[in-house]
């Protein structure tokens, strides 16, 4: 459910501990802890407030952005799951896309497209759709991204199947995917060639 600053007022009291106060102090706890399971925590929050449009100043403020895409180079799937969510549940916003695309983005959301757990791989190719725009469609639509999903739509998986078709029809177009598929192609008879007897 979403929320006005005027509820968020009524809700927390003249006393209370305000918005930008309690994220800012989950950021600090996530940043000095040691243990993984509070980071886990922290970040399954923060992922949650992402939802809230009422919470993007703060995040923008608090550098929350930055902190999901750090997130994403870590080894741990399930930081990375939180991360990468919290970055789906906040891209449709304009000033939270040019935050991402100018701290490399597409390349952390790419990088990510090859993980084994497939909620992030889900939501890596959501977030790619919702940053797709004449600017950085250059970007979303080199042959090993096309490719990547070229292989997810023929996945027997109807969610990537689902998934990787629109991100070919609405990001793609039929003339990057034609080469794709030619260069596929011609790799494919390559191999043929490599392994057929003299």
């Amino acid at each position: 459910m979403f929320a006005t600053k005027e509820s968020l007022k009524r809700r927390t009291g003249p006393f209370g501990i305000g918005r930008l106060s309690y994220l800012q102090s989950l950021v600090n706890e996530f940043q000095d802890t040691e243990s993984q399971d509070s980071k886990l925590q922290i970040l399954a929050n923060l992922a949650n407030f992402a939802y809230d449009p009422i919470n993007y100043d703060y995040f923008r403020q608090l550098n929350i952005i930055d902190l999901f895409l750090d997130c994403l180079e870590e080894c741990d799937d399930r930081i990375v799951e939180f991360a990468i969510g919290g970055l789906c549940n906040l891209v449709n916003d304009k000033l939270n896309q040019q935050i991402i695309l100018s701290n490399e983005g597409i390349y952390h959301l790419s990088a990510c497209l090859s993980r084994s757990n497939e909620d992030i791989v889900f939501s890596a190719i959501s977030t790619l759709i919702y940053l797709n725009s004449k600017a950085t469609n250059l970007q979303l639509t080199t042959i090993p991204i096309i490719n990547v999903m070229l292989t997810f739509s023929k996945s027997r998986n109807s969610r990537f199947r689902n998934l990787a078709n629109i991100y070919l029809k609405e990001v793609c177009s039929p003339s990057k995917v034609k080469e794709a598929l030619a260069g596929q192609k011609l790799w494919d008879d390559q191999l043929k060639q490599l392994h057929s007897p003299p």
